[in-house]
C-alpha cells in the first residue's frame, strides 16, 4: 500500500518515486525537515526578533515573516494550527497510509500537510494537492465520515492554503494512485524543468533536474 509521500512524489514524477523506492530513500531531506518544524512554532516566531528569524530557514525577510504570521493569527483555526490535537498522526486508509503532519480538532477534524517550499500564486502545487486528498480520504476511511477539506501549510513563508476535495482534485488523486499501484518498473522519463534538482538525474538520463521543495514531505 503506498504512503502519502509516495503519492506526492509520484504526482511530481513517477520515475523519481521508482528510484526512491529502489534505494529505500523515501524520507524528506534534512533541509526540508528543518523548514517543516517551523509549523509548530508559529506563536513563538510571531514574536521573535530579526536576529532570531534570520537564523531560521525562512523564505522571506524577518519583517515579512512576522507580517505573514500576524495574518495567520486572524484565522479561526489559529490556535489549532499552533497547538494541534495530534502531530504526526498515523492513519491507515483504504488505499494508502502514512502520517498526517497535524490533525486539527473539530467536527469534522482537519488534516494538514506541511510543505517545505513556497506556494504558487494561488492554490497549492499538484503534489501537495494529491497528498492532501490522500490524507483526507484516509482519515475519512478511519473515522467513517466525510472529511471535506485539508490544509497545506508553507511554514517557511507563513502561508496556509485550504484544499477542498473537488471532483477535479479527487480525479487527479485517483490517477496518481493507479500509476503507483501499477508500477512494476521504471516509468517513462519526464525530461523537463521538474528534473532540475533530482538526485537521480545521472541514472535517469535527463538533461535537467527536479525541484524537491515541491514534494511536501
Amino acid at each position: 500500500m503506498p504512503t502519502f509521500s509516495d503519492l506526492g512524489r509520484a504526482a511530481y514524477c513517477p520515475r523519481q518515486l521508482y528510484y526512491a523506492r529502489r534505494d529505500d530513500d523515501r524520507g524528506p531531506p534534512p533541509e526540508a525537515e528543518a523548514r517543516q518544524t517551523l509549523a509548530f512554532r508559529y506563536d513563538e516566531l510571531r514574536k521573535a526578533d530579526d536576529a532570531t528569524l534570520a537564523d531560521l530557514p525562512i523564505e522571506c525577510s524577518p519583517a515579512a515573516y512576522r507580517d505573514a504570521l500576524d495574518g495567520l493569527s486572524t484565522r479561526a483555526d489559529w490556535q489549532q494550527l499552533c497547538k494541534p490535537a495530534a502531530r504526526d498522526y498515523h492513519v491507515e486508509g483504504k488505499d494508502c497510509h502514512g502520517l498526517i503532519h497535524k490533525l486539527l480538532a473539530g467536527d469534522p477534524p482537519t488534516p494538514t500537510v506541511i510543505s517545505p517550499g513556497r506556494p504558487p500564486e494561488q492554490g497549492v502545487w499538484e503534489p501537495q494537492s494529491v497528498r492532501a486528498v490522500a490524507v483526507a480520504n484516509a482519515l475519512a476511511w478511519e473515522r467513517q465520515r466525510e472529511i471535506p477539506h485539508a490544509l497545506v501549510e508553507y511554514p517557511a513563508v507563513g502561508i496556509v492554503r485550504e484544499v477542498e476535495l473537488t471532483c477535479r482534485r479527487t480525479a487527479a488523486y485517483r490517477r496518481v494512485l493507479r500509476t503507483v499501484q501499477s508500477m512494476d518498473g521504471p516509468p517513462p522519463r519526464v525530461d523537463d524543468s521538474r528534473c532540475e534538482s533530482c538526485d537521480y538525474r545521472s541514472e535517469c538520463g535527463v538533461k535537467t533536474r527536479s525541484l524537491r521543495s515541491l514534494l511536501g514531505f
